[in-house]
């Protein structure tokens, strides 16, 4: 049995190409636009869920973790027993990520965009645009690093990774064996092209086969960074950086840096954010 967890975000979505389609919450930003957005969203979901279980999956569970979720709507998403379906990025306890537990065979991180000060890309940023860099134990990571992080408390790999070209760039340096589908590239910070979206599905589907097929032959190993772990964070702000030093087992760096050590996964950012396992 093969059980896949889909972690999707937007920024890397097929057919997204502008930055209204997916920052919709910024002042200016058309309606339509941001409705055409939502739209691509939930096509490319329904498409990835329907070619996972064509190439075996017994179960898929999918995650909205855009913005904190809310942007599929259940009722225009392909219905099948087999599927689960979270519309937040957390569940009523505050755990992130709901439903990912010692169950999943393999996390799939769809959608996604590269990290925070990646050049030529389109929206990099690492969570927030407060943090200019993210590491653990010195390794700068972005979403996919902290995300595949996670997912190692429970023994997860990380077995593929879906939207920008350096988004997949980044995950294939990261995670060896990983299957990536790069479906755009950044024409500016704020537009970038690609794939029309049915080539798009077609590589998508192409690429989870393989990744499902690695996943039964155990050839993608967890992301697992030897704990304790040194999780630090470059600030854009001064001001960030002294909010950040006031929380527990923070420690203050230099101006804009600080650090903490945790001893567990799932901590990675829980220290600094809140989000991870509840208490």
């Amino acid at each position: 049995m093969v059980k896949i967890y889909m972690h999707w975000d937007m920024e890397g979505v097929s057919g997204i190409f502008t930055r209204e389609h997916v920052w919709y919450w910024e002042e200016g930003t058309r309606e339509h636009i941001a409705k055409e957005g939502q739209q691509l969203l939930i096509d490319d979901v329904n498409s990835a869920v329907k070619s996972a279980l064509e190439a075996g999956a017994d179960e898929v569970v999918v995650c909205d973790t855009h913005h904190g979720g809310g942007n599929i709507e259940l009722d225009k998403m392909f219905s099948d027993s087999r599927v689960i379906y979270h519309v937040t990025s957390r569940d009523a306890n505050g755990r992130w990520m709901p439903g990912l537990d010692n169950t999943v065979d393999g996390l799939m991180l769809m959608g996604h965009h590269a990290k925070a000060g990646t050049k030529e890309e389109f929206l990099p940023h690492t969570w927030t645009l407060e943090w200019a860099d993210f590491r653990i134990n010195g390794q700068s990571v972005g979403e996919i690093g902290i995300e595949a992080c996670y997912a190692s408390y429970w023994n997860i790999p990380t077995i593929m990774v879906h939207g920008t070209e350096l988004a997949c760039k980044e995950a294939e340096e990261l995670i060896p064996g990983v299957v990536t589908a790069g479906v755009k590239h950044a024409e500016s910070h704020d537009l970038c092209s690609g794939l029309d979206v049915d080539s798009a599905y077609r590589l998508i589907a192409q690429k989870i086969s393989e990744a499902i097929t690695k996943t039964r032959n155990g050839q993608v190993s967890p992301y697992k960074p030897t704990l304790p772990m040194t999780v630090t964070i470059q600030m854009k702000t001064k001001e960030s950086a002294e909010n950040a030093s006031k929380k527990p087992h923070v420690r203050r760096i230099d101006e804009y840096t600080v650090e903490c050590k945790v001893d567990r996964h799932c901590d990675v950012v829980k220290w600094i954010v809140g989000t991870g396992l509840p208490d």
